[in-house]
């Protein structure tokens, strides 16, 4: 048996580095699995959950809280991104999955240029006031400024790409190509939903 797997959560969601995640754990597999890695300070991975298996790109969590432990032996937790890895090979041996895996990091570590990072910034700061999100704005100087930035991103497939990317400037530009047109869109979803308790009066339709 290997002593360095790596555990793995599949989950239906994206992590990044530097990411927050509150989970709720309650099946007694990933009890024992998150238990352990809290006693060691160790990580466990977390992968997207698809229907055809689990992605083989994801990112290690560390467990930074124990937020609350309910009586039922269910407990929550606060856990952060930490690295990204691609799976080498899956172990089944024990009740959770397993994996031999290969961290990596960036190629090209530089910076984005400061034009696309304040794109990017203005951007995020109008979809966080969209979204009512309670977040901090990153600094433009933050190392690896684009995982912070897309923390208001939940949408999967984008988060996974930026996952892949091995530049920070290359995920950058894809946040602010993005985020601009995300942004808009739940603007118009905001909207939507602010104005449909009032068709149901008589009202004519607004034009969107």
């Amino acid at each position: 048996m290997q002593a360095d797997l790596l555990p793995l959560f599949p989950l239906d969601l994206v992590l990044l580095p530097h990411n927050r995640l509150p989970l709720r754990i309650f099946e007694p597999r990933y009890q024992e699995m998150i238990g352990e890695a809290i006693r060691n300070d160790s990580e466990f991975g977390v992968v997207l959950a698809t229907e055809n298996g689990v992605s083989h790109l994801g990112c290690s969590a560390r467990v930074v809280e124990v937020t609350q432990r309910h009586p039922d032996g269910r407990f929550d937790i606060l856990a952060i991104g930490v690295r990204r890895f691609e799976i080498v090979l899956l172990n089944q041996e024990k009740d959770y999955l397993r994996a031999s895996v290969q961290f990596f990091d960036d190629d090209d570590p530089a910076p984005a240029p400061i034009l696309a990072r304040e794109q990017a910034l203005t951007a995020f700061q109008v979809l966080a006031a969209t979204e009512g999100l309670d977040v901090e704005t990153p600094h433009p100087d933050a190392p690896q400024l684009s995982f912070l930035l897309a923390r208001a991103v939940p949408e999967i497939r984008f988060r996974q790409l930026l996952l892949s990317l091995r530049s920070e400037a290359a995920r950058v530009r894809h946040l602010a190509e993005f985020l601009p047109f995300y942004a808009a869109r739940q603007q118009r979803i905001a909207h939507v939903k602010q104005v449909a308790p009032r068709n149901g009066s008589g009202q004519s339709k607004p034009e969107l």
